[in-house]
C-alpha cells in the first residue's frame, strides 16, 4: 500500500469508527464484540483499500460488517440471553433540566438496549438497518442475503414484539423514538 493510501485509510478509520462501532453495537447488543466486528470488518477493507478507497468505502465496510455478524450467528448459537422484566430505577434527579433530560435519554437508551435483546438475531438486524441505518427493505434484503418479503415479515414481527416487551417505549415523543 502506498503511502497515500496507508494516509487515507487511517483518516478514514478515524472518522468513521465511532459510527461504526455504534451500528455494531446494535447488531451485537454486547461493547465487546462489536469492537471485535468493527475492527474485522476494517481489517479487511485494508487488504483491498486500493480498490474501495475512491468509491465507496463507507458501504464495503458496513457490508462486510453486517455479513460478518451473519456468520457469527450461524457459527455461534449460543443460550439466549437472560433479562428482567424490571428496569433499573432511575437515580436521584438534579435540579437542573439538562440533567433530567440526559438522564431520561440514558433511561430510554438502556430500555430500547434491553428491548432489542429479547428480539431474535435477525429481527434485531433487520430492525437496526432498517430504522437505525436508515436503509430501504431492498438494501436490507441483500445486505442480509434474505427476501424483501422477509425483510417486511421480520420486520413487522419484531416491531410487534417490541410493543409486548417494551410498551413504556411507545409513549416516548417523536423525536425520542426511532422504532415506532
Amino acid at each position: 500500500m502506498s503511502a497515500s493510501h496507508a494516509d487515507e485509510f487511517e483518516a478514514y478509520v478515524r472518522a468513521r469508527t465511532p459510527a461504526l462501532l455504534r451500528a455494531a453495537y446494535l447488531l451485537t447488543g454486547d461493547q465487546h464484540l462489536a469492537e471485535d466486528l468493527v475492527n474485522d470488518a476494517l481489517s479487511r477493507t485494508h487488504q483491498v483499500w486500493h480498490r474501495v478507497w475512491d468509491g465507496s468505502p463507507e458501504a464495503y465496510t458496513r457490508k462486510i460488517m453486517y455479513h460478518l455478524q451473519i456468520s457469527w450467528w450461524r457459527r455461534r448459537r449460543r443460550a439466549p440471553e437472560r433479562l428482567t422484566d424490571l428496569l433499573p430505577e432511575p437515580g436521584v434527579h438534579s435540579s437542573s433540566h439538562v440533567a433530567v433530560d440526559e438522564q431520561a435519554r440514558a433511561v430510554t437508551r438502556l430500555a430500547l438496549q434491553e428491548a432489542l435483546g429479547r428480539l431474535g438475531v435477525r429481527q434485531r438486524a433487520v430492525l437496526v438497518l432498517r430504522y437505525f441505518e436508515d436503509r430501504t427493505e431492498a438494501e436490507v434484503a441483500d445486505l442480509l442475503g434474505i427476501t424483501v418479503g422477509t425483510v417486511k415479515s421480520q420486520s413487522a414481527k419484531a416491531l410487534a414484539r417490541l410493543r409486548t416487551v417494551a410498551p413504556h417505549l411507545l409513549d416516548l415523543p417523536t423525536s425520542d423514538r426511532k422504532l415506532r
